[in-house]
């Protein structure tokens, strides 16, 4: 989960400049603009946002999906379940709805797993976040993994973040992993349909 213990912003696109609304009192933590840029700028060179149904999981204040609408995504999907963080990603994505003139932030509050149990089963991403608490093991991880695997377009590009201490994700035989960047506390992890 993430928030913004510092202020946090849109970095680009329509909504670019915009400061985002802070988690306090719970158990996020913040993707930094450092980290945000980096990522933004590799998926921007992979072409993966324009036009993209993009699902953020643990979303906290939901930074990283309300950066992909700003930079032109179709759809995005927050996916929160405490009920402060999940407050936050609504006033965020409200912001953004309102200065793109439509809804293309939708708000879940839900558990990971019981969203994607739920998720019908022609719904497809083109680009996923996950950002989950440093405390979820990596069993957990793997069976989150395994229940997003069918819900990958074609081409679909999947991002982990974790402690730069943590291993590796295990992936499930449908995903692989294509990068891997860290950067200081912070390590990020690619992975597309095999």
């Amino acid at each position: 989960m993430r928030c913004g213990c510092c202020m946090s912003r849109i970095i680009a696109g329509v909504a670019g400049g915009n400061p985002l609304s802070s988690v306090a009192g719970t158990a996020t933590r913040p993707t930094t603009d450092r980290v945000k840029e980096a990522l933004f700028s590799r998926l921007e060179a992979l072409a993966v946002i324009d036009d993209a149904r993009v699902l953020d999981l643990y979303a906290g204040s939901g930074a990283l999906g309300i950066e992909s609408a700003s930079r032109g995504a179709r759809k995005v999907d927050l996916v929160e379940f405490d009920a402060r963080a999940c407050d936050v990603c609504q006033r965020n994505g409200d912001l953004v709805n309102q200065i793109l003139g439509g809804k293309a932030v939708s708000v879940h509050r839900s558990k990971v797993e019981s969203f994607l149990e739920r998720a019908a089963e022609a719904t497809l991403w083109d680009l996923v976040f996950l950002d989950p608490p440093y405390p979820l093991d990596e069993p957990a991880l793997s069976a989150v993994l395994s229940k997003l695997a069918p819900h990958l377009d074609e081409g679909a590009v999947v991002v982990v973040e974790r402690s730069s201490r943590s291993p590796e994700p295990l992936w499930p035989e449908s995903m692989e992993c294509f990068a891997d960047k860290k950067y200081g506390e912070t390590k990020l992890w690619f992975a597309e349909p095999a």
